[in-house]
Formats: structure tokens, C-alpha cells, sequence
């Protein structure tokens, strides 16, 4: 494993479930933490939680990743406070299952944005940075619903098939730089997420779906990503996907 101490990591989506367990990891090993999400509220009062608990700078940046200028500001102030960006974790997202059928339009929409063009403004912000720089490290936070596809994720599994085509694009592109790229796709996760659905004819199948797994924490995330970052340079983690055990 090598140290990413003093290292700069900005995380998007980091004011609550992954994004917040990512946070505490890596600000638990010394790095520099960029707590990035709507929700200020939330990331002020964990960056309090950080700096009483580990030796690590934190700055929180209320961040909408579905504006590119906002995303271009959050990665412009990190330049201005820690010199660079080591790590960016692309792990903002929202997922609002529902039946094509119903036609959640505005919905689909909404998960295009966070899902897809917020993961494309966080490379745009920081990879110019990182050539120029000679290193650094994208981790894209996808899903296994971006290997399979089931009732009602149609499009949400779009976002996440996306999502780990940029990643797979980014690798052949950057494999003789030193930058490195890792497509994380979890399982189910126990995790705000499942609180935004709205459509009625998910919950009943979804409750079905659930009723024998036993999701994983956002610690064991927040580890494959700690894993992930703590290669020597000469290893590049691409893929690494995260299920729990009893679910197929």
C-alpha cells in the first residue's frame, strides 16, 4: 500500500451515505479532504467531524455537479488551497427508479444530469490539471445496475452503463499517462438513495427484490476506494465491483 498522506481528494455527493464514508476514510489515512454537495448544512458539519477527529484540512465547497461552471469553481478553489487535485471521486448521483410507462420524464432528465453530465463536468474540471501536473487519480462511483438492467432502472441503468463507458474510454485514452482511472460499481448499498423514488409501482417490487439481501455499508465503499488509491504507482485498479454476499 502507498501513503496518501497530504495527498488533495475532492468528493462530490459527500453529505451523506458513500460520500461521507469515503470522506472519513481517506481523511483517516491524512488526506486532504474536498467535501463537494448541495446539501451545505451537511458537509459543514462534517468537515467539523474530520478536523476533530483526524490531522487533515478540509474544505467544503457547496457544489450542484449539474453546472459546469459550478463544477469548474470547485475544482478552481481546490487548486487555489491545497496547489493541486490528487483525487477526484466523481460520487454524486441520484437514482429514481420508475417504470418507463409511467413517464417520469422530468426524473429521467434529473439522472442524466447528476448521473452523466455531472461525472463529464468533474473530469473537464480536473484532467487538464492532472496531465498537466504528471499524476493523478479519477475514480468514477457507477453501479452494478451499470452491468445489469432490471425492471424500473432502465433509465437510471443508462446513466450507469455511461458511466462505466467514460470510465472504460478514459483508460484507453489515458493508459500511457500517468493518470489513473477506477470505475467503482456497488451493489446495494444501505444509502439515502432509495428515499427519493416516487413512483408507486416501484416500492412493492423493490421491497420484493430486497427482501433477502443484506445490503452493504457505505464503509465497505469507501474501502474498495481506499484500495483503489493506495496502490503503488505502477498499479492502475480499473474495475472493482462490490456486492453483497448473498445477492446474485
Amino acid at each position: 500500500m502507498t501513503s496518501i498522506q497530504g495527498k488533495t481528494a475532492i468528493i462530490t455527493g459527500a453529505s451523506s451515505g458513500i460520500g461521507e464514508a469515503i470522506a472519513k476514510k481517506l481523511a483517516s489515512e491524512g488526506a486532504n479532504i474536498v467535501l463537494a454537495a448541495r446539501r451545505e448544512d451537511r458537509i459543514n458539519a462534517l468537515a467539523d467531524e474530520l478536523k476533530s477527529s483526524y490531522s487533515t484540512e478540509v474544505l467544503t465547497i457547496p457544489t450542484d455537479v449539474t453546472s459546469k461552471e459550478a463544477v469548474e469553481q470547485l475544482a478552481n478553489q481546490t487548486r487555489e488551497t491545497f496547489g493541486k487535485v490528487d483525487i477526484l471521486i466523481n460520487n454524486a448521483g441520484i437514482m429514481l427508479l420508475s417504470f418507463l410507462k409511467n413517464d417520469h420524464v422530468d426524473q429521467w432528465e434529473q439522472m442524466v444530469d447528476v448521473n452523466i453530465k455531472g461525472v463529464l463536468f468533474g473530469i473537464h474540471s480536473v484532467l487538464p490539471g492532472m496531465l498537466e501536473a504528471g499524476e493523478g487519480h479519477v475514480i468514477n462511483v457507477s453501479s452494478v445496475a451499470g452491468h445489469e438492467v432490471f425492471p424500473s432502472s432502465s433509465v437510471y441503468s443508462a446513466t450507469k452503463y455511461a458511466v462505466r463507458a467514460i470510465s472504460m474510454g478514459m483508460e484507453k485514452e489515458l493508459a500511457n499517462t500517468p493518470i489513473k482511472v477506477t470505475n467503482i460499481s456497488p451493489g446495494a448499498v444501505q444509502t439515502e438513495l432509495t428515499n427519493h423514488i416516487t413512483d408507486e409501482d416501484v416500492h412493492s417490487l423493490f421491497k420484493d427484490m430486497m427482501e433477502d439481501v443484506k445490503p452493504l455499508n457505505a464503509e465497505d465503499i469507501a474501502e474498495a476506494v481506499y484500495y483503489a488509491v493506495s496502490q503503488p504507482d505502477h498499479v492502475n485498479v480499473n474495475e472493482v465491483t462490490v456486492r453483497p454476499t448473498n445477492q446474485a
